[in-house]
């Protein structure tokens, strides 16, 4: 059994769909970004700790922006009437290769770059998701081995072109045009979307269950 009505803190349209695929009614939490650089590695921070710590820091953004005022969006037909007592989820999305996090590029240069060095290889998709109850943190973490072919020039400058690896973590889509690149998958395909179906719908039954 899990909740019936939570509030996912992100305006990835993707988290959005797994949810909806998932069965779980859901208000979207738009909080804003903290000032600065957008979701800094710390100095000697390990990659695999970067994405647990961000998505926890998600969690604590959205839950003091709530505190402060803040109010969903995207309201579901049927609307609790106790909605701001509903768990919070929250994830972050990480690609890593030779032990560096491949983040959102921030142009067409960047994302070639990043193409250029996933060409040929194998990575690891990390997705945290955390979700934010009755005052405690739950945590899980998916990691996914995505291999990825030989890219010409020609398919990296056609795949930038597109679009589509703006905004993205490594600068791809596995639901998108990039699907085309994957050799092979070991892992959760939803999680290298941005949102492990299994994890999630784990962690909401660990809530259900508490609440009984």
């Amino acid at each position: 059994m899990m909740p019936t009505f939570i509030l996912l803190a992100s305006a990835s349209p993707r988290r959005h769909e797994i949810l909806d695929q998932l069965g779980i009614a859901h208000g979207i939490l738009r909080v804003p970004p903290p000032e600065g650089e957008d979701e800094p590695l710390l100095p000697g921070e390990a990659a695999a700790d970067y994405v647990r710590r961000t998505a926890r820091d998600k969690a604590r953004q959205a839950l003091a922006w709530l505190a402060a005022g803040g109010r969903p969006t995207d309201i579901p037909a049927t609307w609790p009437e106790d909605w701001a007592q509903a768990p919070i989820l929250c994830a972050d999305t990480t690609v890593i290769l030779d032990g560096d996090v491949l983040g959102k590029p921030a142009d067409a240069a960047d994302a070639a770059a990043m193409l250029r060095r996933l060409s040929g290889r194998t990575h690891q998709v990390h997705t945290a998701v955390v979700l934010a109850s009755q005052g405690r943190l739950l945590e899980a973490c998916q990691i996914s081995q995505v291999g990825f072919q030989d890219l010409s020039d020609a398919d990296i400058q056609q795949y930038c072109a597109s679009g589509e690896p703006f905004g993205k973590a490594g600068s791809y889509a596995i639901q998108g045009r990039a699907a085309a690149f994957i050799t092979h998958l070991s892992g959760s395909h939803s999680g290298v979307m941005g949102l492990p179906a299994h994890e999630t719908a784990q962690l909401l039954r660990q809530v259900a269950t508490h609440a009984r």
